[in-house]
């Protein structure tokens, strides 16, 4: 089993940045994909970001692509979601998961989930 933990959250203005952390227990957190994902006020779960065990595979959401970065240090069992040029439609909780899958946007596919982070984007 692995627990999640997510970390950083907070109030930015828009245009500023952020940096998410998920910390995982377990002794095989490099044999998972990670994922990012995001819920809005009064939206469905969407996905971010994804990442494969070995970090070199990452894919985006088309909305955060080329502003948010997925990464992970297996050897502090954490993965990142750095958030830059933050909009007020980034506003969301921020949920970090694990699937023993390959990389995936499908919420599905992900087994262990977060409690969530809020990020909060000011205009």
């Amino acid at each position: 089993q692995v627990q999640l933990v997510e970390s950083g959250g907070g109030l930015v203005q828009a245009g500023g940045s952020l940096r998410l952390s998920c910390a995982a227990s377990g002794r095989t957190f490099s044999m998972y994909a990670m994922g990012w994902f995001r819920q809005g006020p009064g939206k469905e779960r969407e996905f971010v970001a994804a990442i494969g065990w070995s970090g070199s595979g990452t894919y985006y959401a088309d909305s955060v692509k080329g502003r948010f970065t997925i990464s992970r240090d297996n050897a502090k069992n954490t993965v990142y979601l750095q958030m830059n040029s933050l909009k007020p439609e980034d506003t969301a909780v921020y949920y970090c998961a694990s699937s023993l899958h390959s990389v995936s946007s499908r919420m599905r596919n992900y087994d262990y989930w977060g409690q969530g982070t809020q990020v909060t984007v000011s205009s």
